[in-house]
């Protein structure tokens, strides 16, 4: 099926609304693709957190109580500290990720992909209260739903983003056999398509897994029923591993 141009500019146009993801260019002319967090992520990880401090306020209530005015004092200064200072200590000191956020897979950085300071962090928490004018958050939700990135005003005002945090990739493991040598030289092609094999096969059924090797028995002067098995072995062998 062909495509016009008008309609592949229109494709192109639609992808790139589509696509939230955030780009900064560091310092050193890296490029990040940050993921910036809508609003239900944001609302469920700032729920999580308010039923945090209510149930903390909730138990120091009951203990506090036995102190009579000195407690209700003590109450209060507790309350101040969980409502203004929460988020910024753990968004400062926790890599930008109060429990709710973690919770959600979500951190709180510069614009620029940076850790968030404590400059930023007071600025955006403490206009919270202009996000939930007239009522339920309803400024800052506006907000979010208008800006590309997600930003309530508070963010806006602090040159932040919430975006969700990538975890660090890890390689999928081979299978634990003896590394081998191959019995050609292989070229660098070849040598990622037996790496990627050896890589994926734990998601191939057995049978499929031993059409594939099959394949390249005759090349690696194997029967077919030990293809796969040689193959494993020329991976890991590819891979410097005993």
């Amino acid at each position: 099926m062909s495509v016009s141009p008008a309609n592949h500019t229109v494709t192109q146009d639609a992808l790139a609304v589509l696509d939230s993801r955030y780009k900064v260019e560091t310092p050193e002319g890296i490029d990040l693709q940050l993921r910036p967090a809508g609003v239900v992520p944001r609302a469920m990880a700032f729920i999580i957190d308010l039923l945090i401090r209510g149930g903390v306020m909730l138990v120091a209530g009951i203990v506090l109580a036995l102190l009579g005015d000195f407690g209700q004092g003590l109450l209060l200064i507790l309350f101040f500290l969980l409502n203004w200072w929460y988020m910024v200590l753990f968004e400062v000191f926790n890599q930008g990720r109060s429990p709710g956020k973690q919770a959600l897979g979500l951190r709180v950085v510069h614009d620029d992909g940076t850790p968030v300071g404590w400059g930023a962090s007071l600025i955006r928490n403490l206009l919270r209260f202009v996000d939930m004018l007239p009522v339920g958050y309803a400024l800052g939700i506006l907000s979010s739903l208008l800006h590309p990135g997600f930003k309530r005003l508070g963010d806006l005002a602090a040159g932040t983003l919430v975006v969700y945090r990538d975890e660090p990739p890890t390689r999928p493991q081979i299978p634990e056999v003896s590394p081998l040598r191959a019995p050609f030289a292989l070229s660098q092609d070849e040598q990622r398509a037996i790496l990627g094999f050896a890589e994926r096969q734990a998601g191939l059924s057995s049978g499929r897994r031993a059409e594939i090797a099959g394949i390249l028995a005759p090349a690696l002067e194997v029967h077919a029923d030990l293809a796969e098995a040689e193959l494993n072995g020329i991976a890991r062998g590819l891979l410097g591993q005993a």
